[in-house]
């Protein structure tokens, strides 16, 4: 049996009503079709009902990823699918953000699965970024840490990023400057100053991640803060601070008196 259709797989418009919602036949022990709501049916109805009243932080992770993988998946149980890809990534947020490739290979995923969930993730990333973007960021630091852990700590490779802020501070751009392998990301300090020059920023703020979810900086990862640091000091413009987003915390290089 192919992979992707081993959980009768099929796509469901966006909007439209989840087709689990439907009463379905549930047959006896001895074949016989019965009147009653299917198991499957009573499951999702209480598991909705729980997450309506006390919300996702009365859920387990994989109770929470069942909810998502309902539209995907509407007529079979997706418990076992939603524990697979748990055990395989390791968290919630860790099966949002993981690759389409890497998602693909898990039994019984396929491309309505991964859609439902990068529809979820970008979501996500959506709402945290709004907090931030054309509003001061230093007054608001703490929804500058929640945006980037959101869209950094869980990602399986390196990611670095320049938060461009205007005159005011204001966050007035947020590039995506390279993407690299576990332990590496290319970085391009005059690409870095270019673009500042181009938005007439004033000041910037880096932001790398660690997959590893260990933020502590590597002697690369100073020498390159150095770099910029002294690339954009001849340009007049402020490094605020470096970042570098771990799994549950996050290390600051003005904190730490590494800038």
């Amino acid at each position: 049996m192919d992979k992707n259709h081993a959980f009768g797989e099929m796509p469901l418009p966006l909007f439209a009503p989840a087709e689990d919602d439907v009463a379905m036949p549930r047959r006896d022990s001895r074949g016989r079709a019965g009147s009653q709501l299917s198991y499957l049916a009573d499951h999702r109805a209480r598991l909705r009902e729980r997450f309506m009243n006390g919300g996702a932080a009365a859920m387990p992770d994989y109770e929470l990823l069942e909810l998502v993988l309902f539209r995907a998946i509407p007529r079979q149980d997706v418990k076992p699918l939603a524990r697979r890809l748990i055990d395989s990534f390791g968290d919630f947020n860790r099966v949002l953000s993981a690759p389409a490739a890497r998602l693909s290979d898990i039994s019984g995923v396929g491309p309505a699965v991964i859609t439902e969930l990068k529809i979820v993730e970008a979501a996500a990333q959506r709402l945290a970024r709004a907090r931030v973007m054309n509003r001061p960021v230093l007054s608001g630091w703490q929804e500058l840490l929640d945006y980037c852990h959101t869209a950094m700590a869980h990602r399986e490779t390196e990611q670095f990023r320049v938060l461009f802020l205007d005159r005011k501070n204001v966050l007035i751009a947020d590039d995506e400057q390279g993407q690299g392998t576990v332990d590496h990301v290319p970085v391009y300090p005059r690409e870095i100053i270019r673009r500042a020059l181009e938005l007439n920023a004033s000041a910037l703020i880096l932001v790398h991640n660690h997959p590893s979810g260990d933020p502590t900086p590597s002697e690369t990862d100073i020498t390159m803060t150095a770099r910029i640091a002294q690339a954009a000091d001849c340009m007049g413009i402020t490094i605020h601070d470096h970042l570098i987003i771990g799994k549950s915390r996050e290390l600051s290089f003005r904190a730490q008196g590494l800038l």
